[in-house]
C-alpha cells in the first residue's frame, strides 16, 4: 500500500510538473488575445473618430484661421516663405501643405505683389490672392488640407492608447481612447489647420518620451527624447516649456547619478544628444535657413515692446544666429501677444487681459458632462495613489498636468478652451485607469460594470447631439443663457459655419447678405453670397438686405473691433453692446449653433 501512494504521489507530481508550463503557455495566450483585442478596439475607435471628422470637413467650411493659415502652409513648404504668419511654429503648416503638393494651387504671381511681405498690408494680399487665384479649386483645397490634421488626432489618438497601456493595461488603454475619441471639444478641433491638437500630441509625446527614458537611460532614448521635445516646440510656441522641462529633469538625474549607481558622464552625453536633436529637428523644419534680419521686424519690435524695445531688438539679434530668424520672431509675437492681451468675454464680463479661472470655466461648460465628473473623480483617486498609497505611476500623470494648468492660468489670451487642450489627454488616460480600477473591484463589480456601461453611453450620447457642430458645443450646464453668455470666439463661433449660411441664403434665393461673422467677409463669396460688412461707419450706407447674419462672437461683442463711428472711436462699452438691438430679438434660424439669422425685410 505504501508502495501505491508513493507511485501516486509521484505521479500527481509530475503531472503538476507537466501542468505548470501548460498553465503558463494558456496565461501568455491569453494574454496576447486581449493585447489583440485592445489594439483592435483602439483601431476601431479610432476609425470611426476619422470617419466622423471626415464627414464633418466635408459640410463645414474653414475658419477664420485657417483663411491664413492654409496658404502660409503652402508658401512656407513649396517657397520656404517663413515671414507668413510666423506667429505659429510650423509642424501642423507642413502636414496641411503635403496634399497641395498633389492638387498643385495656381502659386502667386510675384509681379502682382512685390516681394515676400514686409507688412501686414502685404501679407494679407499673399493669402488673399492665394484664395482668389485659386477659387475653382477652393473647396477642394479646404477639405484635403484638413486631412493631415486629422491624421495626427489619430496618431494622438495610438499614442494615448500606448501610454495607457504602459502604465495600467489594456482595458485601461481603450477605455482611455474611447474617451478621447466621442469628446466634442476634441473632435472640433482635430479637424482644423491650427496648433491645439499639435500641441497636445507634441506634449504628451514629450512626457511619454521622458516616461521610457528616465527608468532606463540609453543613448537612443536621449535621442528620441531630444525629438520629442522639438515635435512639441514645433507645434505650439507655449510647447517651450518642454525646454525647461527637460533641463530640470537631466539635472535632478545628473544630481541622484551616484545614489542610482549611474555615470554623470553618460548622462551629459545623454542631454547634450538630447539638446543637439531638438535644435536640428527645429532648423530641419525651416529647411536650414534662416534670414536676415529686416527693418521692418525692428519696427515691430520698436511697437511691439515700447518700454524695452532697445534690450528685445539685442535678444532677438542673438537669438537669431541660434534658431530660425522667423522661429525667433515668433516666439517674440507670442510674448507681445499675450503681454497685450485678447478680447474676451466669460459669464457675460468683458475683458482684454482675462482672468485666472477662465480655463477652469471654459472646461466646464465645454467638455461633456460624464467627462468632467469623470475628470475630477480621476483627479482626486489618482492624489490619494501617488501621494497615500506611493504609485508612482501617476506622478507621470499628474506632474505633467498640473504644470500645464499652472502654466495656462496665467495666460491673458482666453479666447478658447482649445488652449487647454494639452491637458486633455492625461485626464482621459486617468480616466480609463480610474473606469478599469473599478471594473477590478470585487464585491461591486456589478455595479460598476453597469456604471461604466452609462457613463461611456452618455458620452456616446453628447458625441451624437454635439454632431456636426462640435466646435459650439456647451453641456448641460450651459442652460440659462445663449451660448454667446457664457464664453466667445473660438468656444462659439469660429467662422466654420459659413458655407452653411450660404447654403441657407441660396436656398431663399438670396446672393448677398449684411453680416459679421468670423471669416465670413473672406470666404462668403467663394460659396457665391456676397457679404456685406455690418459694422461699417454710420455715414457708409450699405444696400438693403432681406437677411442679417451675425456670428456669436460678434453678439457677445468680444469680435466687434474698434473702429470709428460719427468720427471718434467706439468706447469700450459702445463696442462690446454694438449688436444689443439683435442680441433681444428672435433670429430666423441660427446655422451650427454659432450664426445667427435675422429677417431684415421681407
Amino acid at each position: 500500500m505504501e508502495e501505491s501512494l508513493k507511485q501516486e504521489s509521484e505521479t500527481s507530481g509530475a503531472g503538476a510538473f507537466v501542468a505548470a508550463p501548460r498553465r503558463a503557455l494558456l496565461a501568455t495566450a491569453r494574454s496576447a488575445a486581449l493585447a489583440r483585442g485592445a489594439e483592435a478596439l483602439c483601431a476601431l475607435l479610432l476609425c470611426v473618430m476619422s470617419i466622423n471628422l471626415l464627414t464633418v470637413v466635408a459640410r463645414k467650411s474653414i475658419t477664420v484661421d485657417e483663411v491664413v493659415m492654409i496658404p502660409s502652409a503652402y508658401y512656407h513648404l513649396v517657397a520656404g516663405n517663413f515671414q507668413l504668419v510666423h506667429e505659429h511654429p510650423p509642424l501642423s503648416k507642413i502636414l496641411a501643405a503635403v496634399p497641395l503638393l498633389f492638387i498643385q494651387p495656381r502659386e502667386l504671381d510675384s509681379r502682382r505683389t512685390g516681394a515676400p511681405p514686409a507688412s501686414p498690408a502685404e501679407e494679407w494680399a499673399y493669402q488673399e490672392h492665394f484664395w482668389q487665384d485659386n477659387r475653382a479649386a477652393f473647396e477642394t483645397i479646404s477639405f484635403w488640407t484638413r486631412v493631415p490634421m486629422i491624421a495626427l488626432a489619430v496618431a494622438l489618438g495610438v499614442l494615448v492608447f500606448a501610454f495607457a497601456r504602459e502604465l495600467f493595461g489594456p482595458r485601461a488603454a481603450v477605455l482611455a481612447v474611447a474617451l478621447y475619441s466621442f469628446e466634442p471639444t476634441v473632435l472640433a478641433h482635430a479637424r482644423v489647420v491650427q496648433t491645439d491638437i499639435p500641441a497636445a500630441f507634441g506634449y504628451l509625446l514629450l512626457f511619454y518620451a521622458l516616461h521610457r527614458y528616465v527608468p532606463a537611460p540609453s543613448m537612443k532614448r536621449a535621442r528620441a527624447l531630444g525629438l520629442a521635445g522639438g515635435v512639441a516646440v514645433l507645434a505650439k510656441f507655449s510647447m517651450l516649456i518642454a525646454g525647461p522641462v527637460l533641463a530640470a529633469t537631466f539635472l535632478w538625474m545628473l544630481w541622484r547619478a551616484p545614489r542610482r549607481g549611474q555615470s554623470r558622464a553618460a548622462l551629459a552625453a545623454h542631454a547634450s544628444v538630447a539638446a543637439l536633436a531638438l535644435f536640428l529637428i527645429i532648423h530641419a523644419t525651416y529647411f536650414f535657413h534662416s534670414r536676415e534680419l529686416l527693418d521692418v521686424d525692428a519696427r515691430w519690435v520698436a511697437d511691439a515692446f515700447r518700454e524695452n524695445s532697445g534690450a528685445v531688438w539685442d535678444a532677438v539679434r542673438a537669438l537669431s544666429y541660434i534658431f530660425p530668424t522667423d522661429f525667433v520672431l515668433g516666439v517674440f509675437w507670442q510674448i507681445s501677444h499675450n503681454g497685450a492681451g485678447h478680447p474676451a468675454s466669460l459669464l457675460g464680463m468683458h475683458s482684454h487681459t482675462g482672468w485666472w479661472y477662465y480655463f477652469p470655466v471654459a472646461f466646464a461648460l465645454k467638455t461633456t458632462l460624464p467627462f468632467l465628473l469623470l475628470s475630477l473623480a480621476s483627479l482626486a483617486w489618482s492624489g490619494y495613489e501617488l501621494f497615500v498609497r506611493r504609485d508612482r505611476r501617476f506622478i507621470v500623470l499628474l506632474a505633467p498636468f498640473a504644470l500645464y494648468t499652472a502654466f495656462v492660468l496665467l495666460s491673458r489670451i482666453d479666447i478658447g478652451v482649445r488652449y487647454y487642450l494639452p491637458a486633455f489627454p492625461f485626464l482621459f488616460i486617468l480616466g480609463g485607469a480610474l473606469l478599469d480600477r473599478l471594473l477590478n473591484s470585487g464585491r461591486a463589480r456589478r455595479g460598476a460594470w453597469a456604471a461604466t456601461f452609462v457613463l461611456l453611453a452618455w458620452v456616446g450620447v453628447e458625441a451624437l447631439r454635439a454632431y456636426p457642430n462640435q466646435m459650439s458645443y456647451m453641456n448641460q450646464l450651459a442652460w440659462s443663457h445663449p451660448h454667446w453668455h457664457y464664453l466667445s470666439d473660438s468656444n462659439v463661433e469660429w467662422g466654420d459655419d459659413v458655407r452653411g449660411l450660404a447654403e441657407y441664403l441660396k436656398a431663399r434665393g438670396e446672393t448677398r447678405v449684411r453680416a459679421a461673422t468670423l471669416g465670413g467677409y473672406a470666404t462668403l463669396q467663394y460659396y457665391g453670397i456676397e457679404s456685406l460688412d455690418l459694422i461699417a461707419p454710420t455715414d457708409v450706407r450699405l444696400p438693403e438686405t432681406r437677411y442679417v447674419a451675425i456670428g456669436a462672437s460678434f453678439l457677445n461683442g468680444s469680435t466687434v473691433p474698434a473702429r470709428e463711428l460719427r468720427g471718434r472711436k467706439l468706447t469700450e462699452e459702445e463696442r462690446i453692446n454694438f449688436f444689443d438691438e439683435y442680441r433681444r430679438r428672435t433670429p430666423e434660424a441660427v446655422i451650427g449653433g454659432s450664426t445667427y439669422i435675422f429677417r431684415e425685410h421681407e
